[in-house]
């Protein structure tokens, strides 16, 4: 395999070439550009699109000075002063669970944050105004969002922004950031696209130092797979703990069920074999595309891996999704649907504290995304902390 650093407006790309395949890594970030209308953008344009990184992207980062996060967040609410308020949501603390006094929760962030191509060009919003979608501003509700609740660990599904908008602007704010394209991303079928989308993983350097990376193809067997995966292995630095991490997004659409088993099944079969015989506790976030009666969220829910959904906390008994995740409004009619998930590791993960969701009336009539809120999926955050046994291997 060769090597080669390609510098680009301040990021410093390391290039690994092996037959057809290119994965690129950001491995520096430097002063990127400054706030504004521009949003620190250090890209022209989309790198590789032909690209097939089916190939591991490990992303090391100098330990710089994080960017200026409150003023970037006052930027954005500037470019916002127009939009009506955002939804108001509230942490819910679950009965029962005592916080570790001695111990600084990991916020972990989970969002399908809707592709600008497929928003614009294939998902026929009917009820939502073309102009709440124009990414100019947009992409500052998005990064409203996430700054909102500042994630330690920050997964996305439909990114098809990442060089010029997430990656620079999160690594400047001090997150080591990997991505992973769709080989055959949808989003490429749109006129005047961005790229294509996939799955993007951000993890603070103040809290994780990044071991091991590794990024998947889905049931790579299955020629109608198109669907990816990041795992990561993280050392914490307040503990000395590991955790390791998923990110994915799996196939969508009625009649696909049986590919979504296939796609999570194999994901779980990756992740048995990241942690075998050390109980690291896992983190394993996405949009499955699937409802609770589906076969691929029994799957992870009966594995032995010992996973449970964060966000049944929120109900009364602990034992029921929230009633939707996603709310949108097409041509096909109105989708009210519970997709994303937060799975952790009960044996060795407590979870604190998880984000309420919005109810019907703040969401309004004309349902997501709208003028306040920039996606069709709700993002789900939640407050996690080690217990139990630390993992063997130390």
């Amino acid at each position: 395999m060769n090597t080669r650093t390609v510098q680009v407006n301040g990021l410093v790309f390391l290039c690994q070439c092996a037959c057809d395949t290119l994965t690129l890594t950001v491995c520096v970030v430097s002063a990127v550009c400054s706030m504004g209308s521009r949003l620190y953008s250090a890209l022209a344009q989309t790198l590789s699109r032909n690209a097939l990184p089916e190939s591991e992207y490990l992303e090391q980062m100098d330990h710089e000075e994080p960017g200026d996060q409150e003023a970037l967040l006052r930027e954005c609410e500037k470019a916002l002063r127009r939009r009506p308020a955002r939804l108001h949501r509230s942490f819910v603390f679950p009965k029962g669970r005592v916080p570790d006094k001695h111990q600084q929760p990991i916020r972990v962030m989970q969002w399908n944050i809707l592709a600008q191509a497929l928003g614009e060009g294939k998902d026929n919003f009917v009820q939502c105004p073309a102009d709440a979608l124009n990414w100019n501003e947009r992409k500052y509700l998005i990064l409203e969002e996430i700054l909102t609740y500042e994630p330690d660990i920050l997964c996305l599904q439909e990114v098809d922004h990442y060089y010029d908008t997430f990656g620079p602007v999160l690594a400047n704010l001090g997150y080591c950031c990997t991505f992973q394209p769709k080989p055959r991303s949808p989003c490429l079928g749109v006129k005047e696209n961005n790229g294509p989308d996939g799955c993007a993983l951000f993890v603070r350097h103040s809290r994780f130092l990044l071991e091991e990376s590794t990024c998947l193809h889905l049931a790579s067997a299955t020629p109608l797979s198109n669907q990816v995966a990041i795992v990561q292995m993280l050392r914490c630095h307040d503990t000395g703990r590991r955790l390791c991490i998923a990110v994915t997004h799996l196939k969508a659409c009625s009649g696909w069920e049986h590919l979504r088993c296939a796609q999570g099944s194999d994901l779980l079969r990756a992740l048995e074999e990241a942690t075998e015989g050390t109980r690291i506790p896992l983190l394993v976030c996405g949009d499955f595309n699937a409802e609770p009666s589906e076969d691929v969220y029994r799957r992870f829910a009966t594995s032995h891996l010992g996973l449970d959904s964060a966000c049944k906390l929120l109900s009364p008994d602990s034992q029921s999704e929230p009633p939707y995740t996603t709310w949108k409004i097409r041509l096909s009619g109105e989708s009210c649907n519970t997709l994303d998930y937060i799975w952790y590791s009960c044996h060795g993960l407590s979870v604190d504290a998880v984000l309420d969701f919005p109810t019907e009336e703040q969401i309004g009539p004309n349902r997501l995304p709208s003028y306040n809120y920039p996606s069709d999926h709700l993002s789900l955050v939640c407050d996690v902390r080690f217990c139990g046994e630390p993992d063997r291997l130390q």
